[in-house]
């Protein structure tokens, strides 16, 4: 019985570390224009405390889903940030060797999105079952698993700093018969382990829910750039292919005037001018070459750029 028991273990951990396929396959995310966006520290609102940091890894899980996804620019979080600017700082104290490789100031990508939010909910129980068995760490027994998480997902716009949307998503995992974990683990630090647990799979729907509708929200935002230089009949952009921009890509070209509001200084809409048409040619990672489809002699630097 022994012997069957360990070939049991070894069989569920061999399945378990198997690859997942992605829910967001490369051809879906190819050709999509991007925006930049960082996760903030999420809240733990749900008197929840166990063997891992719940919202610190429901926040992990969140930024690598969004970077698997293809559709954004993910930014590192607050704290590493705060540091990549000290990191600046230093470099220019002039304590540091020079170099190209010494941070520079004034490179940092900002986010247009925000995205912040609070579990408001989370459960994992255990029933039906009695007896199990431990080895080396493992745990294994019978009965059925449940776990469910709430969380509710706010966008903020970075430059409002308004809540554009929000949605409550919930994830919900259960399981049978078997039932495999690790005792006196921290999965705070082990992502790959955790989402092989049933709280784990809870968590990944609800964050499949989350990346959804953080897609969809982008429909609703600009998407622009800027001309950069104008010289021997090209058009040189601020946007690349990180930004998804790819060869043949048409874009409206013109002065934008803001409309901000006369008592509060906010700003209200944006009013472009058209002044002409360009097309790319040629694609690097952070800025692209066009050529004018039409108003050449009108196209000239700083002017925006966006979709027609």
């Amino acid at each position: 019985m022994m012997k069957f028991k360990l070939n049991l273990l070894a069989l569920f951990v061999a399945v378990s570390f198997l690859p997942a396929s992605s829910a967001f396959g490369e051809s879906d995310a190819k050709g999509n224009l991007r925006y930049s966006i960082t996760v903030s520290k999420f809240q733990n609102r749900s008197n929840w405390s166990g063997q891992w940091r719940l919202a610190d890894t429901f926040g992990a899980i969140l930024t690598d889903s969004l970077q698997q996804s293809g559709r954004f620019i993910v930014l590192g979080e607050k704290d590493m940030r705060r540091e990549a600017i000290a990191e600046q700082d230093f470099g220019a104290s002039g304590r540091a060797a020079g170099g190209r490789k010494t941070p520079k100031i004034g490179h940092m990508t900002p986010a247009q999105l925000l995205v912040k939010g609070e579990i408001t909910h989370f459960q994992s129980s255990t029933g039906g079952g009695t007896g199990g068995f431990n080895f080396k760490g493992f745990k294994l027994g019978g009965g059925k698993s449940k776990a469910e998480i709430n969380v509710v997902i706010y966008v903020v716009d970075s430059t409002t700093g308004q809540v554009t949307a929000s949605k409550k998503v919930v994830g919900e995992a259960s399981k049978y018969s078997l039932n495999v974990g690790f005792q006196d683990k921290d999965w705070g630090s082990d992502l790959s382990g955790f989402k092989k647990t049933n709280e784990g799979k809870a968590v990944e729907k609800a964050i499949d829910q989350a990346v959804k509708f953080l897609t969809a929200q982008l429909e609703d935002i600009p998407w622009t750039g800027s001309v950069i230089m104008v010289k021997k009949g090209k058009v040189y952009i601020n946007r690349g292919e990180r930004e998804g921009v790819s060869k043949g890509q048409k874009f409206i070209v013109g002065q934008v005037e803001e409309l901000r509001d006369p008592d509060t200084g906010e700003l209200l809409d944006e009013d472009m001018e058209k002044v002409g048409e360009i097309e790319v040619i040629k694609v690097k990672n952070k800025i692209a070459t066009t050529r004018a489809l039409s108003g050449a002699d009108k196209i000239e630097k700083g002017m925006t750029i966006m979709l027609p």
